[in-house]
């Protein structure tokens, strides 16, 4: 089982190499044909690829980051990389979205010529690449190749237009278009990011059920308090919380009930668990918790 885990992931992390490479080779190759037509479609289209080379950037140096072992200045290993990256990514793209709606702004007043010909060539090799780049990761990169698709669909209809009609105001409406979906992703990159960041409750999780839910199923807790939810990264749940049993409790069986009903019905395998056979410390004022830890041994309280 571990070899075949092995091997899968090993897998995983060749085709977000492929699909990266891809990716990120046709847009520079996309943004020198922006340059030379003329074109903003094709330049916001090539900002749109560049949002999801991040990505794949980001998902294949995490997948490979992921394999370091935890060491003492980082006692969670190196996973939450990933998210400080996609936090600084997402924030860096609303101002490449700034640039290409001022830049529409600007062409919609006083349309440039557009060459349409290398324009189509080039939006429609675009979308070749983004649609080999899909069968390389098999859907694994989800909304990210369907956006780039739109994108370069976007790019060839834009430049079909041009060719047809000679209408250049078409080239900067669509690429606002396309900053719309890059605003739209950078949103959403931002919003999760940052929600990680902050320590926020993972989505699809809810403290409060978590804690009545282990009221119910371990007959011998008196008390769920202390509960704190948070992510390292979203496939990576991290709970801590504490439980209160009666003096006469077994606190080894209380401990494996808790942990058994964390990882059967909420799939979270990473939790710090403290059993309390009496009242909680950590409910004391906090001047007397000080004044206990620091009492030397054998003084009166």
């Amino acid at each position: 089982m571990h070899g075949h885990h092995h091997d899968h992931a090993h897998t995983d992390e060749t085709r977000l190499k492929w699909a990266m490479l891809l990716t990120g080779g046709f847009l520079v190759a996309e943004v020198i044909g922006g340059i030379l037509s003329g074109s903003l479609a094709l330049l916001a289209d090539a900002a749109h690829m560049l949002t999801d080379t991040a990505a794949l950037a980001m998902a294949w140096v995490a997948a490979r980051l992921s394999r370091r072992p935890a060491d003492t200045l980082r006692s969670y290993g190196y996973q939450r990389l990933q998210i400080l990256a996609a936090f600084v990514n997402g924030v860096a793209f609303f101002g490449v979205v700034g640039w290409i709606f001022y830049e529409a702004a600007t062409r919609l007043v006083s349309p440039p010529p557009v060459k349409g010909g290398l324009m189509l060539a080039v939006a429609t090799a675009g979308l070749v690449v983004n649609v080999a780049a899909w069968f390389i990761l098999r859907g694994r990169g989800g909304n990210l190749n369907v956006g780039d698709m739109l994108g370069s669909a976007a790019a060839i209809l834009a430049a079909g237009v041009i060719l047809t009609t000679g209408w250049m105001a078409i080239d900067p409406l669509l690429s606002v278009l396309v900053g719309l979906l890059i605003l739209r992703s950078a949103w959403f990159v931002v919003r999760e990011s940052g929600h990680i960041l902050l320590e926020g409750t993972p989505v699809g999780h809810d403290v409060e059920v978590i804690r009545k839910t282990l009221v119910e199923a371990v007959p011998e807790a008196r008390d769920i308090h202390h509960v704190h939810l948070w992510s390292l990264t979203p496939d990576d749940p991290v709970l801590t919380l504490h439980v209160s049993v009666g003096p006469e409790s077994d606190c080894a069986t209380v401990l494996e009930q808790v942990k058994s009903v964390l990882v059967n019905r909420f799939g979270i395998s990473h939790s710090t668990i403290q059993v309390e056979p009496f009242s909680c410390a950590d409910r004391k004022p906090d001047n007397q918790i000080l004044s206990n830890a620091y009492r030397p041994t054998g003084a009166s309280p």
